[in-house]
């Protein structure tokens, strides 16, 4: 699960999966389709044909975890369906988690004091 402070990349397989398929079948897409390593602690979110339906896999260091979650009206804001994935920040992570629209959330960077005040 993401922890406060962690920094691993969080991404989006953007095309559809098969939401029959479990931990095993997941991390073997994660290792051929995306070319990612499942076991290196990268969260990966997969969505469902509907829409309406994710499934998040990270390895937490002792097994891989596999969280569900279906939405009871609407559907998530998903990037377009193409191959490959789509970077996303935590914050971006946490509105798509709770069926926000993830693209209306934009990190401001800013910089740093000159001098402690």
């Amino acid at each position: 699960m993401i922890v406060a402070g962690q920094r691993l990349p969080i991404v989006v397989a953007t095309k559809p999966v098969d939401f029959r398929g479990g931990h095993q079948a997941l991390a073997l897409i994660v290792q051929e389709q995306l070319k990612l390593d499942p076991h290196s602690g990268v969260t990966v979110i997969f969505r469902s044909k509907r829409g309406d339906r994710l499934k998040i896999l990270v390895w937490d260091g002792s097994g891989l975890v596999l969280i569900y979650k279906r939405l009871e009206t609407g559907s998530f804001a998903w990037p377009k369906v193409q191959d490959g994935i789509m970077r996303l920040s935590r914050a971006q992570y946490e509105a798509l988690f709770d069926g926000l629209d993830w693209r209306r959330v934009v990190a401001q960077r800013v910089a740093p004091p000159a001098a402690a005040g």
